[in-house]
């Protein structure tokens, strides 16, 4: 008889006729077909006839005993699988070749374990490839017995049977454990050795597993009811928990945070390659993750606050095992909020540090200009140097800000995947340091940084590298809430810098500006372009008037030649370029007093203006202008003989008007204070700031002032220095409106609350667009949809918010709604 034991299906025929053996009844053919499966167990079938054998079970189920030959090969089956079966792993048992006492070692236990899974792993082999040949035999009563009486199969019966009777049942007779437990025991007992690093039979219990895998906990046999999903799996899961979480609690002891990570890892790709090679592909999921909640999850803010985590790994830049800590918590919390959490912690501590830093600077600057505040002239050079280290205190800090940004942008992109999420939350820590209460500074330093930059840093450099300056510039921008007061920092610098020609490129402004407007619309630049405006509309008014003096036909060569910049008053912010807006009008302050040839100039150019623009009115600042002057010194003796001096001093129209006071004076006559005062008409203030640096600054000593000190006081007297010397021809003389700088405490004062007035106008104007359109609209929402909207430029204070409203209220735009459970506004047109 050749018998195999693959489980293949075959197409029932009934038996030929004319065959032997389909005499008797049940009686005398269940015996010889018992005989016969005792053979197959006992691996003796070769001289078996398959189809006599098959013809008396195809008889008994046509005979209608499929009943009795049922329950026949159930019982022989039983019989064989307790006297046989059980009775050998008995036997095995109870010889002591597989004991797991303590007095044992683990090679022992391992040797003796594996002997176990071997008798386990052969003996259900053997009774698998025995049942699979008769249910060969028996495949009649299968497709016929079987399926009208709804019972398992003779293989599925066979196999329930070995469960229950071999697995199922006591290890030792009347011992509570039984053979399953064993068998997990010991497998559960071999990876723990692997996970030590012991070497193990894979193979071994791949063949357990699979032995599990194919017998279930019913005789449905569904999917859910796997033996090894029900038995084997929880008890894995179970002891792999315990495992990890006293490992875990090891390791935070024994290891720095990235090696605990890199061990992290390592567990769970041997977790993974067991589960493919040993166990089985149903369980990685699994326990992947009980080796993430264990070691990570529970352990996860750990890590990263230990003195090795997060902070310690930013400081050294060890971005291999900050993407370690990134990749990890990424498996138990998509949004990682621990790792979020102390960076946003690490980069504002960071920030507050460059933020006192810059404070500390600042107020160390500013001490010697508060030392010297005896007198406006006697404070005025402490006051340029304390202004002047405050700017550079401003730029370092700008820089500082920037490379700490560099550092993230580089951990963001090395370690973090350039992750979304954690973006956002570099984004808001940067943002809340640089608008920190306690530093106010942020967007006065950022517009002082673009200013530098401009005005030098852009010198020299390609096209790209500016472009990465711009983007830098952008950048910090993004982080500051108070656009507005930034747009105000930026158009007093930047109108500095056209009035006083220090911009290395104008392209480069212009592009500066276009990449605001991108950012943050076009209502923030609208006046940004309107300055550049106007100064192509003053070069071309320049070269207008040049042609119209020329076609006047003047060819006085004392002639003075005139550049002039014409303003939009209300796009300039001309009341924060020092010295005061002089006017004609009697309530005003008196106009300064231009010599005979200055004064001719300014009447010709408003001629020339007015038939250009008639209606249009001129206000005059001279406060901000410069003038050329060629001056000319008496003889003095050199190696060549007596020479006359030449220079030609670049000085403010302050100064240029004070030194023509001079020219046609004898040198031994002198100006009083008072009298230079009357005669010029120039504001005290500025006045003696003028004097001061053609009197008093050594390098500049244009003028002799008596008596001789640091302060300029109405009583002094002043005459030209005809000794004056200079190794330059060009002298320039130090001018009023100097160049950008921090303010002092009294100027951010002011700035201060122009800002918050302008706010109030702001706030007011999109409280009449909301209620225009809304018509009525409660309190809250009114609120809401305010601070919505001024979200881009600045975050007002709602109590700010309440003061317009009632304004405008008590204006008759607004009025209150009677009769409403909440406040309401109804708009009045």
């Amino acid at each position: 008889m050749s018998l195999t034991s693959n489980r293949t299906k075959h197409r029932v025929k009934p038996p030929r006729k004319g065959l032997q053996g389909d005499a008797g009844g049940f009686e005398q053919m269940w015996p010889e077909l018992r005989d016969a499966f005792g053979e197959v167990h006992k691996k003796c079938a070769s001289k078996l006839s398959y189809e006599q054998l098959y013809r008396k079970g195809y008889t008994l189920v046509l005979k209608k005993m499929g009943i009795q030959l049922y329950d026949g090969i159930k019982e022989s089956e039983s019989v064989w699988l307790k006297a046989e079966v059980l009775g050998e792993i008995r036997a095995v048992l109870a010889a002591g070749q597989f004991q797991t006492s303590s007095g044992r070692s683990e090679n022992e236990q391992r040797i003796y374990g594996e002997e176990f899974l071997r008798i386990m792993k052969n003996t259900y082999n053997d009774y698998m490839t025995s049942m699979s040949m008769i249910a060969d035999v028996l495949m009649y009563l299968d497709r016929v017995f079987c399926k009208d009486h709804r019972c398992p199969t003779v293989f599925s019966m066979a196999m329930g049977l070995f469960r229950k009777i071999v697995l199922e049942e006591s290890a030792y007779p009347n011992d509570p454990v039984n053979v399953l437990r064993h068998l997990t025991d010991i497998i559960l007992f071999q990876i723990q050795l692997e996970r030590s690093g012991e070497i193990i039979d894979k193979s071994l219990i791949r063949q357990c597993v699979y032995m599990l895998e194919g017998l279930y906990v019913t005789d449905q046999e569904r999917e859910e009811d796997r033996l090894y999903v029900n038995a084997f799996e929880p008890h894995f899961l179970d002891t792999s928990r315990e495992f990890y979480k006293s490992e875990a609690e090891r390791m935070l002891f024994e290891s720095d945070a990235g090696a605990y990570c890199r061990i992290v890892r390592k567990r769970i790709n041997e977790e993974q390659d067991r589960c493919r090679s040993t166990l089985s592909d149903l369980t990685t999921e699994k326990i992947v993750r009980v080796v993430e909640n264990e070691l990570i999850k529970n352990q996860i803010g750990n890590i990263i606050a230990s003195p090795s985590g997060v902070r310690h790994m930013i400081d050294n830049d060890l971005f291999d095992e900050l993407e370690l800590i990134y990749e990890l918590e990424s498996r138990i919390d998509k949004r990682k909020g621990e790792l979020k959490k102390a960076l946003q912690k690490k980069i504002v501590e960071a920030g507050m540090e460059v933020n006192n830093a810059a404070i500390a600077a600042s107020q160390a600057s500013a001490a010697p200009a508060q030392a010297g505040e005896g007198g406006e002239s006697s404070s005025r050079a402490p006051a340029e140097k304390s202004g002047s280290n405050q700017t550079v205190a401003a730029l370092t800090w700008v820089d500082d800000v920037l490379k700490l940004k560099d550092k993230y942008d580089l951990i963001w992109q090395r370690s973090f995947d350039q992750d979304q999420d954690l973006q956002t939350a570099l984004t808001r820590s940067f943002s809340d340091f640089i608008n920190s209460a306690t530093f106010p500074r942020g967007s006065e330093y950022i517009s002082l940084f673009i200013d530098e930059n401009m005005k030098k840093g852009i010198k020299g450099k390609s096209e790209a590298e500016i472009d990465q300056l711009l983007d830098k510039a952008i950048t910090l921008l993004r982080y500051v809430l108070d656009k507005d007061m930034f747009e105000r920092y930026y158009k007093k610098h930047l109108c500095r810098r056209l009035l006083m020609n220090k911009s290395v490129s104008n392209d480069v402004e212009k592009q500066m500006i276009s990449r605001m407007k991108i950012e943050l619309g076009n209502s923030f630049t609208v006046k940004l372009e309107a300055m550049f405006k106007d100064m192509t509309i003053s070069e071309e008014l320049t070269s207008g008037y040049k042609n119209f003096i020329h076609n006047m036909g003047a060819t006085d060569p004392t002639r003075v030649d005139l550049s002039i910049s014409v303003l939009t008053s209300m796009t300039w912010p001309l009341e924060s370029m020092g010295g005061a807006i002089e006017n004609s009008d009697s309530g005003g302050r008196s106009k300064c007093k231009f010599p005979p040839t200055i004064e001719r100039v300014r009447q010709n150019f408003e001629r020339f203006y007015s038939e250009k623009h008639s209606g249009r009115q001129l206000t005059w600042l001279s406060n901000m202008g410069t003038a050329d002057i060629k001056a000319i010194f008496p003889k003095v003796q050199t190696k060549e003989g007596y020479k006359e001096r030449k220079h030609e001093l670049n000085v403010s129209t302050y100064a240029m008007v004070v030194l023509l006071l001079f020219n046609d004076l004898p040198a031994d006559q002198r100006l009083s204070f008072e009298t230079i005062h009357a005669e010029t008409n120039i504001p005290k203030a500025d006045l003696v700031r003028t004097l001061q640096s053609l009197a008093v600054s050594p390098k500049t000593r244009i003028l002799v002032k008596e008596p001789m000190s640091r302060d300029v006081k109405p009583t002094d007297h002043f005459c030209f220095n005809e000794g004056f010397k200079s190794p330059f021809v060009k002298v320039k003389v130090g001018v009023v409106m100097a160049g950008n700088k921090v303010e002092n405490e009294r100027e951010r004062r002011e700035t201060e609350q122009k800002n918050e007035a302008s706010r109030g106008f702001v706030i007011e104007a999109a409280i009449v667009r909301i209620m225009k359109q809304r018509k009525e609209l409660s309190h809250q929402q009114l609120i809401a949809e305010v601070l919505s909207q001024m979200a881009a430029q600045f975050k007002p204070e709602v109590a700010m918010i309440k003061k317009r409203v009632e304004s405008l209220i008590e204006r008759e735009y607004l009025e209150r709604l009677d009769g409403q459970d909440l406040p309401a506004y109804r708009y009045l047109a």
